[in-house]
Formats: structure tokens, C-alpha cells, sequence
């Protein structure tokens, strides 16, 4: 029966804090071969899952901590402050004039081997008590702490104990295999052959879902609309057309950014070999080992997958990544080979060596068992420098000889028709020239090494933007190198041994904006990806030519064939060059991939809104700018003519919309059976957009007002993602949810746990871990599906949403958060989601992708963070991907690098464009080796640092408890700076000593302790402690920092000096601010940037001129209490300030709220919490956390 869509519808003891960053990753890890490897299952397991230890019972022989402020007999005398701003104008910085003691009791101090011991325990699992399911899961990574009472020198007015909390890691789930591989004709051209991709039917290639149900749903039409019956005429995209053989041109990118593209060609070979990779990852669980642990693997297990897409074998869960393929390219083969079958066999972890040789490349000799590394680094012998030398190539090519474990040697007969270039090892003076003189006897010291004695240093922020290290190597590398936009490692010298990176006390890993907007990214075009036949390493700017027709790869050493069709190059039309390439000479390259590297059709870009209509969603009025924002942006969808789109609503039931072309108008169906759940009529409720586009816009105009007279008040959450999972598993694609409470109907309902009155708690902070797995498993059965569930909470009170954010932690979405959202009340929260949702609506978007992170022999990764779903020890999947996210890993050196000189990082992203493209992004980042422990510190990049080291706190405080990370934090600076002044520092200062590279260190962990998501003693809503944890998760780089530590700008002295030009516009560009009052004047005005707000202070004797000329008052009173905006004035001083604010905004994920704040209004508690060298109630002044610090590391 149909109705009116608009009609009422029917009701229906102590404890010793673990390390920081064991290894458990934060995404959810499967095993990655066909069998199941140690501590993991295949097979019915799969239908299971284990919490990660996160969630289930801690060890007994942990203990409650002891308190971060507990008072001790020796104390520092307090620093009177009436008020938070109290004397904040003074010219003088003031310190305590008395000095700090040690307290009678304190913990010993551990020592390098026994906080960064090198030999990982056995593995464990930590038993559930949340669910029935069990495999394998991964734990969070743990933060551990030196010192039991770390603040105990300090008075009363630090008494609050406990400060840091972290996330959990993601349990881990196979991924599901799919259907048939997707065929693509070849198209044969002689000797180079190119690839076209056939045009793919609009609508649903793979069937519509069917139902059985006895409740048959409510139909009815929506009144009081006026439809259109005609349909916009669309017209159908060509398919990609066959690139001319060996041309390069410019092409136009899906972003819409210029790009070079370039085809060449060649036979294209595909092979069915599965790569065997089986995650044997131990944990680290000794209660003796109190400090932060960087380099080990601790409970890094997998769990098993949800159901497969369609497939008959389990290991076809590990490869849509062989992003790369499951195809030895590096060679031609025949096109009869088997097509791969899984997804690791597209990305491919490695071949065996019976599928991979050939005649003429025979296989390589085993690997002997790898040595032991040294107890204490040693002087490197003659390094076999892969990659050495490569830039200055042209005239002939190296003769490197492969190193230990290589393969191949040049002399081998196998080799004996090709002319052998003979090449000497580089001496130590060309090695020290190629490093930059990194570590030979270098006479002068590097800057980054410069002691710096910071409690005598007040001003060591720079007045300019702190930068990326840059890696010392000779200029012809760091030319190639990758942008460190995209790939970041915390270390730019990588130490030789685990050893000597354990006495550095620093952690390593990398930090990778993969999928990031780009102005310009050479796109390749060829049947033949070139790839280490071994390892399945993408050919890159640091591989070595042995000669023309032999490449080393850079990662494993193998000696690899060039392809024939590699010789020739398209951009000087010349044959016999293959390192003039593009793929060599750029370290970001984009490949279109041919259908070895799909599992099915590439999908159509299909999105389903999913939107809460209770009582409480309608008064908040979201309805009105989600709608008006989607009919402006309707066009603008990523995607092509086979885009599908669809919409839900619910409340204590779930509303369907049948938008099928040919109605009249739209029909919603109701279902009000939420215990059991199904799909009304499968065939209509996904329709193409442009085909229904009529309809779409009418339910878009009618939706804000279809349930105003609403009274219903409950949420049925869990049930609505329950039918959206249906609506989508057939195709994958995106779910954006829409929520404002907390769901209180069916599966998944959740109950308040938050007490208010805790809120500003120095003890205990709970509830920071999912109250149910539900959203968890339903996340990973997305996954599965290649489905990704985006999250919208709009809310004015609690709402859970460290359970809610479950659903988007696992299935790769993002979350967004609006607290206290009204569409009249708040109109700045209001602004921000319709200028969030223009850039969600349009931004780049990538589908069915995965990501495989490759590093060079001797390295290995045990911990990623970020919303994905781990597959296998390297292999993330990534339902969907933008532009906007980012990811991090943790590193270790499993074997000795003394036979290197250099390292390499590939990662490989392989996805679905929303063009119906099959692409694989891939970056590489090369990084010199060090045997010295000065040139590790003189390389540390301390931003990349901070960042990692934020993430292994959210995994701490979450899997065991705030104020342990809190502690470990603490740790990591102590141990550092410990470790340096005992070690490379000769200095005897009284004062704290870090090198020039760590400067910054202690401010930046300090700002890190007062930030939202680890803060105490100060009130912080759960929700907004909970959303602040999901952003440090998975930010980029250079976003996470300004949330970390606000950059702070003087603006109403602004001059074009310095300026840069944008866009025909001058952009001012003013000076740094520390962040302190100290820095504050009466007579001026402050910008703050914190990333995704605003504030601008003005002082109260702000120059009359100034608030006229920008803020368009008369004077300081007229300023009202709330104001949002700058107005669009006539005069110089508002146009700096405005085009100097828009620069700021520019591609930030996420539209800054612009707040005005005025001296001594009640609004500016919030802006003084941001300045974070000043003392507050709860958390020491940046001068008393560096007493403490040096005073830890004297004990």
C-alpha cells in the first residue's frame, strides 16, 4: 500500500605503566598467505572476532598508578595567579626563584636495554568479555612510563593525578574474495600493444538483490510536490581510448589538476601465484621494562574476515592490493597466464621464484640465514650502495655487484650476451660526498646538532613555519626524493642496528598523506608495469641499471630483466634509455592499471544518505542544509554515467525511497519491523542519478519539511546501518550517516556513560573505549563489502561516540562532529557543516582501494594507525579513500644495515577512481643509513615524532588509561633528552640540554598534555575528548600539528613585507607568536590558528583604526559578544587581513570556525587554554615542565 511521503506513518593496588607503542595495530590484521599462520584462524573463524585488549581485562599484574601530582616532600614554590590571565601584559617573564629538589623517594631510572629491549616476548591474546567472537585482534599500542610519580617534586596546586588516554587498535579481519576477474580485451600493436577499458553498462553489472519477507512494507507517494517527468539527457562517457603507442602527452586528472600521462606498451602477463605472507607478530608485556618502547611488535594478531564478496577461496582475502598485480611485469609473459585471484595476488607481497624465472633470468640463490645484529653499532664495511651513483648514469650503467641475499650476480651466465660495465665500489671519500658527510670523519657539525640549554633559551620557537628536515643526501637524490607532504619519517638517518636505535631512545616510523590533493602527478600509461620480480617493488627513482637490460631492485637486491618495451623511452623518442623514464626519474607516480589488478569490474560510484528524522534531528534543522547543500553540489558528485545514489530515514522505524525513472513522484517505504530487517523493493532503491535526477531533486526539496510534526524521539540507529549494509554489499560504495543522539532502539542501542560531574576528573578518565562491538563488527562486514560508513554526529548532549565511531574507524569512512548543533541557535556550527559538506560532496574519492607499504630488507612495520582495516602485516584495505586522510606506521630493524647505505619506503595505493579507472598511486622515499648516535639525533624530524607519538598515546589511553599516557609522553622526552646529554653531549650545563633537532621536543609534548584529547583537571565533554582522539588518528601531517600546537600571529600590524603571491593576491605574511599572554598586548590583535578554529583576540586598547578598518566598529565596546564574520570592507587593513585568514583556510579538510574574542569578555577561556607555555590550574607553564624534565633526568 502507497501513501503520501509526507503522512504521518504508523508508530512501531598499584601498577607499573607498560611502554609506549608496543605494536598492535590500530586497524583490525589478517594473515596475508592462503593458511593461517601462528595465532591465527581461516575458515569458520571467520565469522568471528576478537575485541582488541583495548577492550577485555588488563593483566593482573597491573596496578592502579600512582598520581602525576602527588606532593612530595621537596616542592617548588608556586606561582601566584589570581586568575589564568592574571598579570599577562607584563614585559617580564617571570620563573620560580627557587629550586627544585628531589624528592626523597623516587623510581629508578631504566636503562636503554631494559626500555627498548630488542627481543619481542611471545605473542598473546587478550581474551574478550564484550563478545563471542575470537581470531585474532590487535591490541593497542602501549605507552610505558619511567617513573611512578613523574610530578611529585610539585605543591599542592598540582595535586591532580593522572592526565592521558589513547585509542585502541583495530582487530583484525581477513578481507573477502570476490567475484571472476574482469577481462579486458588486449589490443595488439606489434611490439607495443596498449590498453583501452571497454565501457561498462550503466546500472548494476552484477544483479539486483532479492528479498523474502512476510511484512510487506508501506508504500506511498509524497503530496504536494509537482514532478517533472521529463529526464536530463546524459550523455554516456566514451571509454578510455587506446593511448598511441610510445606518446606522451599532457592529460587532464580526475581531481581536475594538470597531469603527465605518457603510454607505452608492451605484452601485458599475469601469473597465479598467491603471496604467502604470515603475520607472526609477538608482544612486548614485560612489567619491568617501565619506559616507551618504540621498535618491537606486541600484539600485532589477526582476525578473520566477514563474508567474502563472492568468491570460493579464502585466499583470495589478501590482494586487491597486489595493487600491483598478480602479474610478473617485469617481464613479458603470456597472455594465457592465469588471471590472479585474490587481491594480495593483484598487489603482490612476493612470487615464488619457480613461477617468476625465466631462461634468461634464473632464479636467485637463497638467502642466508640473516646475521645477528651487533651489540653496539659498528663502522660500516664497503657498502653496497644500491641506488649509489644512479643520477649521473647516462653515458653507462653501474655494475654493481649484488649485495648478500641479492639474487643474481652480474657475472652470471645467464647474463653473458650483454656487456658487462665495469664500476668500483664508491671509496669513503665518494660515499662520504654521496651522503653529504654524513657520519666520515666530517669535521664541521651540523646545525641540527647545535646544543641548545632550553631553560636558558626562552625564545627558541622560530618566527618562521618549522619545515621538514631535509635527508643528507647528494643533490642529484634529494631531487628525486618524495615530497615530504606525502611520506614522512620520524628519523631522516636511519640507524644501523635496533641496538643503536634503542640508546637514541626515539621512535621511528613514517608518517604518509597518500591520496593528497596534487598540482602536478606524472600519470603512466602502459600494459607493462615495471616490478621486482621478488619483492614486487614498483621500478622507482632509486633502483640501479647494472646495465641496460638489468635493474637492482633497491628494496630486496634482486637483478631484474628490463622489459623490452621499457627501453624505449616516450620523452626523447629514443631507444635504449631506461632510466629516463618517467617512472625513474619521479618518486610520485600514478599507473593506470589493466585488469590484472582487478577482481571484478571496476564498481560505479554509488552513494546512500542515511538520515536521522527523530524529534530531536528535525529541531536541530540539519535537514534544511544537508538537502540545499546536496541540490547545489548534486552535479558535482565524483563519478560518471553510471553513478547511483540513494537515500534512508529512520527513527523508531525506516523509511525507504523508491526513486525509480518512470514514477510520477517519489515513494517512500516504510518498515517498521527494526528485529528484522529487509529490503522493500532492492531493483529502486539505488538509481542512477542522472536517470532520476528529477525525482532526487524533489525528495531533496521535500525532505526538510516531510516531518515536522514528528513526535517521535527514539533512534533506530543499529537497524538503519543493518538495511544500508544490504542496500550497498551488492556494489560497495559510500555511506554517509546522519545522527543527533544516542540510538536507543534495536541492535546497537547504547546507554549514557558519561557523569558530568567527572568531567573535569585528574584521576580517572572512563568510557574512552566502545560501550558494544556491534558498530565494530557491522564496520568490518562494510569492509568487507567495499562499503565505507562516513559519519555525521550533529548532537547537543552525549552521544556515545566512542561507540558510534566504531562504524568509521574500521571501514576506512571519516567522522565529523558538531557539538551543541542548531540551525538557528548556533549558526557558526551551522556555516561550518554547509561549508564541510560542499567539500565532502566534491572532494577526489577513491573506491575498493588498498594500500601496501614495502620497506627495504632488514626493516619491518608492526603498527599502523589510522580507519582502515588491516589485511594482512603490510597490506591495509581501504573501502574508500580521500584526500583528506592520513595514516602512520611504526617501524623496527629486524636485521643489521652495515651492507647498505641507503634505505628505501615504497607505498602502493591501489583504487577504483570514481571515473571507473583502476589506478596505483605509488611514492618512494629514500633515507642515508648512520652508524653514529649523533647523526640519528641531528636527523630527527621532531614534528613527524610528535605526530607518531600522538597516535600511540590515543592507543594507550584507550587500552589502558589516560594518565599512563600521560606518563609515557613524559617518558619519551626524559628518555631522549637522557640520552643524549649522557651520550653525544659533552656540555656539563646545569641547565636541560637538547640538541638543535629536539628544540622543540618538550614543547611539543607539553602542548600535547594540554590538548583536548589528553588534558585533565580541566572540563572537557567526553564526546569532544573522544572526537579529539578520532582526528589525531587519522589527520595528515600538517593538519595534526596546528591541532596540536595553534600557530599564534600579531595582525594589526600587517605589511607587505614578505608577502607571497597567490592567485594575483598578496597574502601577508607575519611573524610567529610563542604561545603565552607574555606575548599579548593591550594595544593589539592576535590571530590563532588551532586548525579547525579561529580565534582573533583584541586587546582592549586595540587601535580604533584597526577595528574600523577590519572589524567595521566604531571602537572596542561596539564589538559585539559574538561575531563569526569579517566583513568585505574598502580598506588595506581589511584586505590583508582577509586575503591573510583566506590563505590559512585554503585546503584545510575541515572549514575553520572564525571566532572574535575580546579582552575580558567571558568567551576568551577557551583562547587562553591554547596558550600552552602558560601555567594553569591543572598543567605546568612550558618553564616548570623543563624543570621537571631536567629533573627526572637527574634522578
Amino acid at each position: 500500500m502507497s501513501a503520501p511521503a509526507g503522512s504521518p506513518h504508523p508508530a512501531a593496588s598499584s601498577r607499573i605503566p607498560p611502554k609506549l607503542g608496543g605494536a598492535a595495530a590500530s586497524g583490525p590484521a589478517a594473515p596475508a598467505g592462503p593458511g593461517p599462520g601462528p595465532h591465527q584462524q581461516n575458515g569458520p573463524a571467520q565469522n568471528q572476532m576478537q575485541v582488541p585488549s583495548g577492550y577485555g581485562l588488563h593483566p593482573q599484574s597491573y596496578t592502579a598508578p600512582s598520581g602525576h601530582y602527588s606532593q612530595g616532600p621537596g616542592k617548588m614554590t608556586s606561582l601566584p595567579l589570581d586568575s589564568q590571565c592574571d598579570d599577562y601584559y607584563s614585559g617580564l617573564y617571570r620563573v620560580p626563584t627557587q629550586n627544585v629538589v628531589t624528592p626523597n623517594t623516587a623510581s629508578p631510572q631504566p636503562g636503554a636495554q631494559q626500555m627498548y629491549g630488542s627481543v619481542p616476548p611471545a605473542p598473546h591474546v587478550v581474551g574478550s568479555t564484550l563478545g563471542s567472537f575470537q581470531g585474532a585482534g590487535s591490541s593497542a599500542s602501549h605507552l610505558h612510563t619511567s617513573a611512578s610519580q613523574p610530578y611529585s617534586s610539585f605543591v599542592n596546586h598540582y595535586n591532580s593525578p593522572a592526565m592521558y588516554s589513547d585509542n585502541s587498535s583495530v582487530a583484525a579481519q581477513g578481507f573477502p574474495s570476490t567475484c571472476g576477474h574482469y577481462a579486458l580485451s588486449t589490443v595488439s600493436n606489434a611490439a607495443y600493444p596498449s590498453v583501452s577499458y571497454p565501457s561498462l553498462p550503466a546500472g548494476d553489472p552484477y544483479g539486483q538483490q532479492m528479498f523474502t519477507s512476510q511484512n510487506a512494507p508501506t508504500v506511498r507517494p509524497i503530496r504536494d510536490n509537482s514532478f517533472s517527468g521529463q529526464n536530463t539527457a546524459i550523455s554516456h562517457p566514451s571509454p578510455l581510448p587506446p593511448p598511441p603507442s610510445q606518446q606522451y602527452h599532457q592529460q587532464q586528472s580526475l581531481s581536475g589538476y594538470s597531469t603527465f600521462a605518457w603510454s607505452a606498451s608492451g605484452l601485458p602477463s599475469t601469473q597465479d601465484n598467491l603471496i604467502q605472507n604470515h603475520t607472526s607478530l609477538a608482544t612486548a608485556n614485560d612489567p619491568t621494562n617501565p619506559g616507551m618502547q618504540y621498535g618491537e611488535y606486541v600484539n600485532n594478531q589477526a582476525s578473520s574476515a566477514p563474508t567474502p564478496l563472492s568468491s570460493t577461496s579464502d585466499d583470495e582475502e589478501e590482494e586487491e592490493e597486489d595493487e600491483e598485480a598478480g602479474v610478473d611485469s617485469s617481464s613479458t609473459t603470456s597472455s594465457a597466464s592465469p588471471m590472479p585471484n585474490s587481491y594480495d595476488a593483484l598487489e603482490g607481497g612476493s612470487y615464488p621464484d619457480m613461477l617468476s624465472s625465466s631462461a634468461s633470468s634464473p632464479a636467485p640463490d637463497p638467502a642466508p640465514a640473516p646475521a645477528p645484529a651487533p651489540a653496539a653499532p659498528q663502522p660500516s664495511k664497503t657498502a653496497k650502495p644500491f641506488g649509489y651513483g644512479y643520477p649521473a648514469l647516462q653515458p653507462g650503467y653501474q655494475n654493481a655487484a649484488a649485495p648478500l641475499n641479492s639474487g643474481v650476480p652480474p657475472g652470471s651466465p645467464a647474463y653473458s650476451g650483454f656487456q658487462q660495465y665495469a664500476q668500483q665500489y664508491p671509496g669513503m671519500n665518494q660515499l662520504s660526498s654521496s651522503l653529504g658527510g654524513l657520519s666520515l670523519q666530517s669535521s664541521s657539525q651540523p646545525e641540527s646538532l647545535r646544543p641548545v640549554n632550553l631553560t636558558q633559551e626562552r625564545n627558541i620557537l622560530p618566527m618562521t613555519p618549522v619545515w621538514a628536515p631535509v635527508p643528507n643526501l647528494n643533490l642529484d637524490l634529494r631531487k628525486l626524493n618524495c615530497s615530504p607532504d606525502s611520506f614522512r619519517c620520524t628519523l631522516t638517518n636511519i640507524p644501523q642496528t635496533q641496538a643503536l636505535l634503542n640508546k637514541a631512545k626515539l621512535p621511528l616510523g613514517l608518517l604518509l598523506h597518500p591520496f593528497r590533493d596534487l598540482t602536478q602527478l606524472p600519470v603512466i600509461t602502459s600494459n607493462t608495469i615495471v616490478r621486482c620480480r621478488s619483492c614486487r617493488t614498483y621500478i622507482n627513482p632509486f633502483v640501479s641499471f647494472i646495465d641496460q637490460r638489468r635493474w637492482k631492485c633497491n628494496l630486496c637486491y634482486r637483478v631484474n630483466d628490463v622489459p623490452e618495451e621499457f627501453m624505449y623511452n616516450p620523452l626523447t623518442r629514443s631507444y635504449g634509455e631506461p632510466h629516463k623514464r618517467p617512472e625513474v626519474q619521479n618518486s610520485t607516480v600514478e599507473f593506470i592499471a589493466s585488469s590484472d589488478y582487478m577482481l571484478r569490474p571496476p564498481q560505479p560510484a554509488v552513494y546512500l544518505f542515511v538520515l536521522d528524522v527523530s524529534h530531536n534531528a528535525v529541531e536541530a534543522g540539519y535537514l534544511t542544509i544537508l538537502c540545499q547543500s546536496l541540490l547545489e553540489n548534486l552535479d558535482k558528485l565524483p563519478g560518471d554515467s553510471r553513478t547511483r545514489i540513494g537515500f534512508m530515514t529512520f527513527d523508531s522505524t525506516i523509511h525507504f525511497y523508491n526513486l525509480q525513472e518512470g514514477l510520477s513522484q517519489p515513494q517512500m517505504l516504510i518498515v517498521s519491523d527494526i528485529d528484522d530487517v529487509f529490503l522493500p523493493t532492492p531493483d529502486s532503491l539505488l538509481v542512477n542519478l542522472y536517470e532520476s535526477k528529477e525525482l532526487i531533486k524533489d525528495l531533496l526539496n521535500a525532505l526538510p519539511n516531510m516531518f515536522t510534526n514528528t513526535r517521535e524521539t527514539h533512534s533506530a540507529l543499529g537497524p538503519a546501518l543493518q538495511a544500508a549494509f544490504k542496500l550497498m554489499s551488492p556494489t560497495g560504495g559510500r555511506v554517509s550517516v546522519f545522527q543527533t543522539q544516542l540510538p536507543s532502539l534495536g541492535a546497537g542501542l547504547l546507554q549514557s556513560r558519561e557523569d558530568p560531574n567527572q568531567r573535569s576528573s585528574t584521576k580517572v578518565v572512563q568510557h574512552l573505549g566502545p560501550a558494544t562491538d556491534f558498530y565494530k563488527k557491522l564496520a568490518l562486514d562494510c569492509s568487507g563489502q567495499q562499503t565505507a560508513v562516513d559519519l555525521f554526529l550533529l548532537s547537543s548532549q552525549y552521544s556515545d561516540l566512542a561507540s558510534l565511531a566504531c562504524m568509521s574507524k574500521y571501514s576506512a569512512g571519516c567522522i565529523y562532529y558538531y557539538p551543541s548543533f542548531h540551525y538557528t541557535h548556533n549558526p557558526s556550527q551551522a556555516e561550518k557543516l554547509q561549508k564541510d559538506l560542499k567539500r565532502y560532496l566534491t572532494r577526489k574519492i577513491g573506491f575498493e582501494a588498498v594500500m601496501r607499504i614495502r620497506c627495504t630488507k632488514g626493516l619491518s612495520m608492526h603498527t599502523f594507525h589510522g580507519n582502515f582495516f588491516v589485511r594482512s602485516t603490510d597490506l591495509l584495505s581501504l573501502a574508500n579513500i580521500n584526500p583528506d586522510a592520513g595514516f602512520a606506521v611504526q617501524l623496527s630493524i629486524e636485521e643489521s644495515l652495515t651492507d647498505t647505505s641507503l634505505v628505501c619506503f615504497q607505498t602502493a595505493l591501489l583504487y577504483t577512481s570514481s571515473k571507473g579507472e583502476r589506478r596505483i598511486r605509488v611514492h618512494t622515499l629514500c633515507l642515508p643509513v648512520v652508524s653514529s648516535l649523533a647523526d640519528v639525533y641531528a636527523g630527527a624530524d621532531v614534528q613527524a615524532s610528535i605526530c607518531l607519538l600522538a597516535n600511540m598515546a590515543v592507543d594507550r589511553s584507550i587500552s589502558s588509561s589516560l594518565s599512563d599516557a600521560r606518563d609515557a609522553l613524559v617518558n619519551a622526552v626524559v628518555d631522549s633528552l637522557s640520552a643524549y646529554g649522557s651520550t653525544v653531549s659533552n656540555l656539563q650545563h646545569s641547565g636541560l640540554i637538547a640538541p638543535s633537532s629536539l628544540k622543540l621536543f618538550p614543547l611539543y609534548v607539553l602542548a600535547l598534555l594540554k590538548q583536548k584529547a589528553f588534558r585533565t583537571g580541566t572540563s572537557t565533554r567526553l564526546d569532544d575528548r573522544v572526537y579529539a582522539m578520532c582526528q589525531i588518528k587519522c589527520q595528515p601531517l600538517v593538519h595534526l600539528m596546528k591541532m596540536i600546537h595553534p600557530n599564534l600571529y600579531r595582525i594589526d600590524r600587517l605589511t607587505d613585507e614578505g608577502a607571497i603571491h597567490v592567485n594575483d593576491r598578496v597574502v601577508p605574511q607575519p611573524p610567529l607568536q610563542k604561545l603565552s599572554a607574555e606575548k599579548l598586548t593591550r594595544d593589539g590583535a592576535f590571530l590563532m590558528d588551532c586548525g579547525s578554529v579561529f580565534y582573533i583576540w583584541i586587546g582592549k586598547s586595540c587601535d580604533s583604526n584597526f577595528i574600523e578598518d577590519v572589524l567595521g566598529y566604531p571602537n572596542f565596546a561596539s564589538i559585539p559578544q559574538k561575531m563569526t564574520h569579517l566583513p568585505e570592507l574598502d580598506t588595506l587593513s581589511s584586505e590583508r587581513a582577509r586575503s591573510f585568514i583566506t590563505w590559512l583556510r585554503d585546503n584545510r579538510p575541515l572549514n575553520p570556525i572564525l571566532h572574535v574574542v575580546k579582552d575580558e569578555s567571558p568567551a576568551k577561556t577557551e583562547f587562553f587554554q591554547h596558550l600552552i607555555e602558560d601555567r594553569t590550574e591543572a598543567a605546568f607553564s612550558y618553564y616548570e615542565f623543563l624543570l621537571h624534565v631536567q629533573q627526572q633526568i637527574c634522578k
